[in-house]
Parts: C-alpha cells; structure tokens; sequence
C-alpha cells in the first residue's frame, strides 16, 4: 500500500469519524429532548396518541395510551443517552432506524391527509404542524441512516464492563421513572393555560392592542378582449390600479387566503353549564372566595382506586367547608346520569356542572384531579395521589383568612 493512499484512507476515516459523532451528538440529544418533553407530560401525549388510534381503527388501545406513552418516551430517552455513551451500539442503531422510519411514517400520513393537526413530538411545550413535524423527522432520518451505516463504529465511552451495565439499569430506571411519577403527580412543568399563577378570566379575553388574522385576497381576472386570464392579489390588484382599467373583469369569488395567525386566545373553549343548560362561566371562576375545582373528564373511567381518591378529596373538602367559606365544584363531561349516579354514591359535596372534555383534559392531568382557584387565578392544583389533607390545606391556605 503506498504511502498517499494509506494517507488518503486515514483522512477519509477521521472525517467519517467526525460525521458520525456528530450524527450522535445531535441525534442523541434530540432524542433524549423529545423524550424528557413528553414524559413530563405522558397523560398529554396519551391523548395525542388516541387521535392516532382513532385514524387507524385501533380505539381498543385508548385506555392504555397513557402508559404506551410512558413507554415510547423511555425508549427515546434510553435509545438517545445510550448512543451518546456509545452502549449496545448496533442495537441501539437498528432501535434508532425503526423508530424514526415509524416516526416518519406517521407525520407524513398526518400532514399528507391531514388527519392530526399536531403530531406532539415535543408535547405542548413546542407544537409543529404536521408538516413541520414531518421535515424534521427527515433531517432525523438522514441522521440515523449515516449512524445505522456506520453502527460497526459506536464504541462505548466507558471501558469497564460492570459500569457500562450499571449506567445503563440507571438510565433505564430514570427513563421510565420520569414517566410514572408525572403520570401520578403532574408534569415537573406545566406548558397548558391552567398552570398555577394563570389568570383565567383574562386569558379568555381578547386584549384590545392584539394582531388580528391577517388575510390576502386573491383575485381571478379576465381580460375582456385577449381573453387571458390571471389570478392577482388584493395589493397587486390595487397597486396596479387593474380596477381602473375596464378591459379586465374579475371573474367568479375571490379566493381569501390566511397569511398570518393574529392573537389566538389560551383558552377559547370552556363553557361550564349547570343541569339545566345554563352558562355558569363567570361564576365560576370568577369566585373571589378559595374555589376548589375537582375535575373528573369521565366518571365512568373511575377505577376503584380513583373512587376512593375522589372519596378521600371529597371527604377532606367537606370537613373544610365546616370551618371556612369555600366553594367546591365537579366539573365533568359525563351525562347528568352518570353525574347523579356518582353523587349518589359519594353523598358529594361538590356542586356538580359540565363542561367540554378538551379543556377538561388541559386543566389537570388526571382523574380525578383539583384546582384551587381565586378570583379566577390558579393558586395551586393537585393529583389525585398528591391532593393534601385539611391540616396541611389550612396550614398553608387558611390560617388568618
């Protein structure tokens, strides 16, 4: 072998070298990131796999969606952190390869037949259209096709056998910790408009200054003696002055395009009802005493374990409202049967109203769950497993009100 061309293939090794801890430089971070996203908030990417089942027939997974969430954000923390070490590199590469093709695959049907509006690949803290989410899961490819070619090249980081195999039990164990613990005590942080310290009232209202949705306006014209036909914008349209020129007609209705969101408001969608139908918004969470909202989407999906929490919540809330001017409300997207049944039941002293399910499911992360609420600001919300006794509420809440 001559000298140049021993020196060529060193050169060219080093490069791929260079490329590919690139690749697992970004790549494993951008794994690990996606995954941390989402397993701080498993309930909520649990939903948006729902929608996923709903599209491809498969709603006899809805009850566990929550849990097959857990499991999918595990496998992107532990796949990303395992290929920056370098572990079990050809397992690794061919997890990465199948993972993201099976990403790809569904933001691609999202955004082709537009059947999801947001994948939830980095959970409400950063939502993608379809599209966008798509793009990305391209460049990710890309990335994983060059570790997958070059998987023979991973080398671990750590050299001692034992401390490789105790890193990876600890990563293991982290991964699907984060997971369960926010399934059962709420995201570490909440990206969802009811988070503690929100004001609800005015995030259900319009400021005056905000951008309103700007649209353009597209005009179809036809020249009345050459017969050429053109489409044109509104600015164009008036720019040019086409409107004083009689040899043009518009032709049909003008298409009206949007071209740039204005101010979307946070929260758009919470009507709460009593039985009888009528709106009980504002009184609600306007309430300017300690307001203690339990939310239960669906009291049908009551395990027995939920039934005794909500007991216990019930219960705790019952005793306080004995000392204390509280009000205390259920907030539910069940029928009034079911409701009442419920009621029956527990003998609750929560006053029962109804609301749409989707902002139920944005108000807390679990079922049943509790916000406190004051003139309509969040002060503070509670899991289910996490909801405090009397003593550690007046402690912190009542004492010298």
């Amino acid at each position: 072998m001559s000298t140049s061309y021993y020196t060529a293939y060193n050169t060219r090794s080093e490069k791929t070298n260079i490329l590919l801890w690139i690749s697992r430089l970004f790549v494993g971070l951008l794994f690990i990131f996606s995954g941390l996203i989402k397993a701080n908030d498993p309930m909520g990417f649990g939903f948006k796999l729902q929608e996923y089942f709903h599209v491809f027939h498969m709603n006899f997974l809805n009850d566990y969606s929550t849990w097959i969430a857990v499991i999918i954000c595990a496998l992107e923390i532990i796949l990303g952190a395992l290929l920056l070490l370098g572990i079990a590199g050809k397992k690794v590469a061919w997890g990465l390869l199948l993972l993201i093709i099976f990403f790809t695959f569904l933001t691609f049907y999202s955004a082709f037949f537009e059947v999801v509006t947001s994948c939830g690949c980095f959970g409400d803290a950063i939502p993608l259209t379809p599209w966008q989410s798509f793009i990305k899961d391209l460049i990710l490819l890309a990335f994983v096709l060059y570790i997958f070619v070059y998987r023979a090249q991973l080398k671990p980081v750590i050299k001692n056998n034992f401390s490789r195999n105790l890193v990876t039990f600890l990563i293991i164990v982290a991964s699907f910790g984060i997971g369960i613990y926010t399934v059962y005590f709420l995201p570490f942080i909440d990206f969802l408009p009811y988070k503690v310290g929100n004001n609800i009232p005015k995030l259900m209202e319009i400021p005056e200054d905000a951008p309103q949705d700007e649209y353009q306006h597209i005009y179809s014209i036809k020249h009345k003696t050459t017969g050429e036909n053109k489409k044109v914008t509104d600015k164009v349209y008036m720019d040019e002055k086409i409107w004083e020129d009689e040899n043009w007609e518009i032709v049909g209705e003008p298409e009206t395009k949007l071209i740039k969101k204005g101010y979307q408001i946070p929260i758009s969608d919470l009507n709460i009802s009593d039985a009888e139908g009528n709106n009980v918004t504002q009184e609600i969470i306007t309430n300017p005493y300690y307001n203690f909202v339990v939310v239960s989407t669906d009291v049908t999906k009551l395990s027995p374990t939920d039934f005794l929490a909500l007991d216990k919540l019930n219960e705790t809330i019952r005793n306080l409202s004995k000392d204390y001017n509280i009000r205390a409300t259920l907030l539910t997207s069940s029928s009034s049967s079911d409701a009442n049944y419920l009621n029956d039941q527990l003998d609750l002293v929560l006053e029962i109203f109804y609301a749409d399910a989707v902002p139920l499911k944005s108000m807390v992360r679990s079922n049943p769950g509790v916000l406190l609420l004051q003139n309509g600001v969040v002060i503070n919300k509670w899991s289910k497993q996490s909801f405090p006794n009397k003593e550690n509420l007046e402690k912190t809440y009542f004492q010298g009100h």
